[in-house]
């Protein structure tokens, strides 16, 4: 799975959220300024090579849909940053956002929690 651009990312996560769609969907879920149209459709092509999105064609449109799910996006990519910059350690990950503040005692008893319940 190839990593995306900052702007592929933002493109990707709205046709997550809004699939199918097309260019002028997602285009109007971005704030002002919006990015030109060509812009936004040129990223979603780029989105369609790296095997992100399948296009169906309509007359002269196209309507997309992913072909990765945005879980798995999460979990590949994510791992990556655990290891480059936590040593593979999601703990070393937690450790750092507890001492700088980014998440609190009651977020690490709900993610508590949720391990717990995992392994019932």
């Amino acid at each position: 799975m190839e990593k995306l651009t900052m702007q592929e990312e933002e493109a990707m996560r709205w046709i997550w959220r809004i699939s199918p769609c097309f260019v002028k969907d997602v285009l109007a879920k971005y704030e002002d300024p919006k990015p030109p149209y060509t812009t936004l459709a040129s990223v979603i092509k780029n989105l369609e090579r790296k095997k992100y999105v399948k296009a169906k064609r309509y007359g002269n449109t196209y309507e997309y849909h992913p072909l990765i799910e945005e879980t798995e996006y999460k979990r590949t990519f994510l791992g990556g940053v655990v290891t480059n910059y936590f040593a593979n350690s999601y703990k070393e990950m937690v450790s750092f956002f507890a001492k700088d503040q980014k998440i609190s005692t009651d977020d690490l008893k709900d993610i508590i929690d949720l391990i717990e319940k995992g392994k019932e």
